[in-house]
């Protein structure tokens, strides 16, 4: 019987497939998260998943456990301004310069999505608009203090409170958002005959 494997520690992503009813268990492993100097940002995504996908595969392997019927799915989303990527915040400060970055703005939310299914690795990405409204000073502060989303993208949870006050509008998948495409995941295993 197919089991599939979330390589995520994000409580985003395991939430959405739980809301989807598709049965899984979470094994994560490290894995290199850089990237190509020269590779196209919107390629980024996909590529740190496959390394992702990778190493569990590895990690399951090493415990000498089969990975047949298993289907490992990884994910990696960016946030990108202007052809910048914007990474996680390493302080408050730069949560509050991240956020005051995006403030009024458009950005584009990429989430790369790999499948290693019995060896083949199956890769697809999807891409989000979101535009802020202006926010204040105040509102930033008061969202870093209060979430601390030092663990996300751009330094927000679009289902967060910055998301109800501050966002103006989306176009496409507000769960790409979140971190997971997971409709498109599950016209991608549908279509893989996976599942």
């Amino acid at each position: 019987m197919q089991t599939f494997i979330l390589a995520s520690q994000s409580p985003r992503r395991k939430t959405l497939l739980e809301w989807a009813e598709l049965p899984f268990e979470v094994i994560v492993s490290a894995s290199d998260e850089n990237y190509p100097v020269s590779m196209p940002l919107e390629l980024v995504p996909e590529y740190i998943a496959k390394n992702k996908a990778i190493a569990v595969q590895h990690k399951i392997s090493e415990a000498g456990l089969t990975t047949s019927h298993q289907c490992i799915i990884a994910a990696d989303t960016i946030v990108v301004l202007e052809n910048k990527i914007l990474g996680k915040p390493v302080s408050r400060l730069d949560a509050i310069q991240t956020l005051q970055s995006l403030s009024g703005k458009a950005h584009k939310v990429i989430t790369g999505v790999a499948l290693l299914n019995n060896g083949e690795m199956h890769c697809f990405s999807e891409t989000t608009e979101v535009v802020f409204h202006p926010l204040t000073q105040e509102q930033i502060e008061f969202y870093v203090d209060k979430y601390k989303p030092f663990d996300k993208a751009g330094a927000y949870g679009i289902q967060e409170w910055i998301g109800v006050v501050g966002i103006k509008s989306i176009i496409g998948d507000f769960y790409n958002v979140m971190g997971l495409p997971v409709s498109k995941l599950l016209q991608t295993i549908k279509q893989l005959g996976i599942a």
